[in-house]
Formats: C-alpha cells, structure tokens, sequence
C-alpha cells in the first residue's frame, strides 16, 4: 500500500519526504488556507521535490470552470493530480478530462455508488473519507470493503485513496482491506513509529551496554 501525505505545510512533506516512506501528496482548500503564500506558488514548491502523485483541488463547482481549473493544475507538473468533487458536474468534468489524459481524483465520497460513477469516467483515483464517516455512526472502513470488491469484480483501473485517517488503525485497516493507497496527516504518520516496548527495549540495550562497555 502506498502513503501519501495529507497536508500542505512543504516543510512537513519535505522532512517525511526525505525518509522514503511518502509516495505522494495530497491538498485540499482548507489545508492550503492554513500556508503561508499562494496556492500555485505552494503547488509548484511541492511538485519541486515530490516525484510522486500531488493532489491538488479545484474551487469551481461547474463543469466548464473545473476543466479550466484542472487544465491550470495540470500544467503545473507532470506529476499534478486535479481534484474534483463528486457532484454531477464534478463527474462530468472528469469525463471530459480523462479524455485529455488529465488525471484525476475524485473527492468527497461516502458509498460505493459514488466510487463507481468515478471509476466509471476514468478517474486515476477515488478518495472515500472514512473517518466522517466513523463521526456520524458508520463504520467508515466498510466502505472500503465494498469499493475494492466492486472494482475488482469489474478489473477497474481506478486506485482507492483512503481519506479523512483519524488514527493509525485505519491505517492498518487500510491495508488489511486492499486499499491502494492511505493518505495520512503528519500527526498519524509520527504515530506509525511509535510503541512503548520498542521505547522500553532501546533503553534496556543501551543501559546493558553502558554497565558493560562504560
């Protein structure tokens, strides 16, 4: 399963970059409202050191303003992914660009039907939010469940991003159930690392050694 991270802040892509765990990168509006400088400028700083996939999203809500959008983004980079909310529009927008070989990954989806009409138009990548899903009552990771197996029933080339990760189980859920990819905020990805008996035997070798080699 490939990571991806969630977020915009570039110092933070760049410091997990670096580690080789990052495949790629994704943003949304309200991520980037939280950056200092422009939305391009932020874009083009990422897509500078990121070999991998980055998300970027679009802020029209109309077919003909999301192609104009998604065709800026896209000529960012090579390796730009455009955004697209799952409305009827968003859809049809992605209709049209994947006829333009512009990728694209459709966002704010919360059922398997939602994830089918995107695979259906050739979207490169759908992105179910698991965790709103958790808020409200739902098991969020069932619908991953239902996803991967609509998909492969149908040899759908569209890659399942699980999205809206609260904590490092859905992590690991993700990969149990076959998602192609988890996209993880920074705070979870430092949790990945983390366990008390790995903490507790590091001091336990280092305190042998230390009475034994001074």
């Amino acid at each position: 399963m490939k990571f991806f991270i969630d977020t915009a802040n570039v110092e933070l892509i760049r410091s997990y970059y670096e580690l080789g765990i990052i495949d790629g990168v994704t943003t949304n509006p309200s991520l980037v409202s939280k950056e200092d400088g422009s939305f391009d400028d932020i874009i083009k700083e990422i897509s500078s050191f990121v070999d991998g996939p980055i998300s970027a999203e679009v802020i029209a809500t109309d077919t003909i303003g999301m192609i104009s959008q998604a065709e800026e983004l896209a000529a960012i980079n090579r390796n730009i992914v455009v955004k697209i909310p799952m409305t009827k529009e968003g859809i049809k927008a992605v209709n049209a660009l994947s006829k333009k070989s512009i990728k694209t990954n459709v966002t704010l989806v919360f059922s398997p039907a939602q994830a089918l009409l995107a695979a259906k138009v050739g979207a490169a990548y759908v992105s179910p939010f698991i965790g709103r899903l958790d808020d409200i009552g739902h098991h969020g990771m069932e619908l991953i469940e239902q996803i991967r197996a609509i998909y492969d029933n149908y040899q759908f080339a569209t890659e399942i991003i699980v999205a809206s990760i609260r904590h490092p189980s859905h992590v690991i859920e993700a990969a149990l159930n076959g998602a192609d990819v988890a996209t993880v905020p920074p705070e979870v990805i430092e949790k990945l690392f983390n366990h008390p008996l790995t903490d507790i035997g590091l001091a336990k070798f280092l305190e042998d050694w230390k009475l034994r080699f001074g």
